[in-house]
């Protein structure tokens, strides 16, 4: 980390909350000299990040031969407008994880991430959905990720304006960002679920004083 160390941070609990919110993470990884960077879903289990697709995605195929990779899931908390255009920024909570994938064969392990991954975008889905038949787990493929090395990135609070630009007649503060689902949308007529009526994800607690 060094552009703006301050901002940096190893620390587990905060890395935890950041990939456990983000709903959605991006994977970097090169193949035949080519750079790649796929977005996917994702969802951790203690130090383990797994992350889920189908045995046809080229991506899963070349990661699991284990070849290394960088994933990173990123928060947008706000944006943040300063007195000049330089110092404009963004409020933000940021995780990178390098390392290479393992796939998961071993069928409990295999189920486990993929309740793992459910209960990571809808908590209480997967006792309520059809649980997966063998043809369903032959179609799928898990790839395990270590989280040892892992950091995450964060910028809290306002403007830094330049003491000489503190005077200037121009609006400087924080316009919050939030993602907020909307109300369900039903495919039948049956009652919608209270995991679906009051669907939302944790404001997280994961923050870093930073300039």
């Amino acid at each position: 980390m060094k552009r703006h160390p301050e901002r940096g941070t190893y620390d587990r609990a905060t890395i935890d909350v950041i990939l456990d919110e983000a709903l959605i993470c991006h994977v970097g990884f090169v193949h035949d000299e080519h750079p790649y960077v796929i977005p996917t879903i994702h969802a951790r289990d203690g130090d383990t990040l797994y992350l889920h697709g189908s045995p046809g995605s080229r991506m899963l195929r070349n990661l699991a031969q284990g070849i290394d990779l960088c994933v990173t899931a990123t928060l947008l908390d706000g944006l943040v407008l300063a007195r000049s255009v330089y110092h404009h920024s963004m409020n933000y909570r940021s995780v990178v994880v390098l390392g290479r994938a393992r796939e998961v064969t071993d069928r409990e392990e295999k189920l486990r991430a993929m309740e793992r991954v459910v209960e990571h975008v809808v908590p209480g889905r997967w006792a309520d959905a059809r649980q997966p038949s063998e043809g369903e787990l032959k179609g799928t493929t898990i790839l395990a990720v270590s989280l040892d090395e892992a950091s995450a990135k964060l910028r809290t609070g306002g403007p830094s304006d330049d003491e000489a630009d503190l005077d200037l007649p121009v609006w400087a503060g924080v316009i919050p960002l939030a993602l907020v689902p909307a109300a369900p949308a039903a495919d039948n007529d049956e009652r919608v679920p209270s995991y679906a009526e009051r669907y939302r994800r944790p404001n997280g607690s994961a923050t870093l004083d930073a300039e």
